[in-house]
């Protein structure tokens, strides 16, 4: 190194070690002000850089307790009413993160027709475009697939294919309990169906049971690619973390 270097460089973080910082800045400066060291840094020793380098630091990696995940359906009530905002609010009010959400309709019984759009009583009722996303009706049955032998399960096919249902799928610490409490059920004041619904036949959103089962779920809902890993800069008042 020549006469009068110093080995560390004067940066946002304090001294920093000349060669931590790769090949943008070389520790060699020409004294000329053309030189990689005097582009923004202060290289101990050079007369000619007056500026300091605030280093940034990129996206923190989310800690896995953070990561938990769940699968969360808007049914056709809820989308039928626009009780979607609500829905969503509570969630993003708890601290929650939204990685994935789409609107579709679930494919009825084979042979039937989707339902025509238009003023009622108009000879010319035409569909809108464009259309809304189809799903196979066997999305449906496989997510319900425990309850195929219940006297109910022909009726809740029928209900979930009837209208559009958005799908969601939301991150965060213990999120698939936390979500269950959130719904409830009609009879807990303070709940999404507490709130928001009086009847078990339409109790407006499904949530995962279980991080196994949301797994599970969110793989029928989702491809890997539509679920949007991104970093919430809130973290730190929500989780000190």
């Amino acid at each position: 190194m020549e006469a009068g270097m110093g080995t560390a460089m004067e940066t946002g973080m304090g001294r920093v070690p000349i060669g931590s910082l790769g090949a943008e800045y070389s520790p060699w400066c020409r004294g000329d002000s053309s030189g990689p060291c005097c582009h923004g840094a202060r290289v101990r020793g050079c007369p000619v850089s007056p500026a300091v380098v605030t280093a940034t630091r990129g996206p923190r990696a989310a800690p896995a307790a953070l990561q938990e995940r769940t699968l969360l359906v808007a049914k056709p009530d809820a989308v039928q009413r626009r009780l979607l905002g609500d829905i969503i609010q509570r969630f993003e009010r708890r601290g929650f993160k939204l990685v994935a959400m789409k609107l579709l309709q679930v494919a009825g019984p084979a042979g039937s027709a989707a339902p025509e759009r238009g003023w009622p009583g108009d000879t010319a009722r035409v569909s809108l475009s464009p259309p809304l996303p189809q799903a196979d009706r066997r999305l449906v049955e496989q997510h319900y697939e425990q309850l195929r032998l219940k006297p109910f399960y022909p009726a809740l096919v029928a209900y979930m294919t009837s209208a559009p249902v958005v799908a969601m799928v939301w991150e965060g610490y213990n999120v698939v309990r936390c979500t269950r409490a959130m719904v409830g059920d009609s009879s807990a004041v303070g709940t999404i169906r507490g709130d928001l619904s009086v009847h078990i036949t339409r109790n407006l959103v499904h949530a995962s049971d279980s991080a196994e089962t949301a797994q599970r779920e969110i793989g029928f809902w989702f491809q890997r690619d539509e679920l949007v890993a991104w970093d919430s800069r809130d973290r730190d008042n929500i989780y000190g973390l």
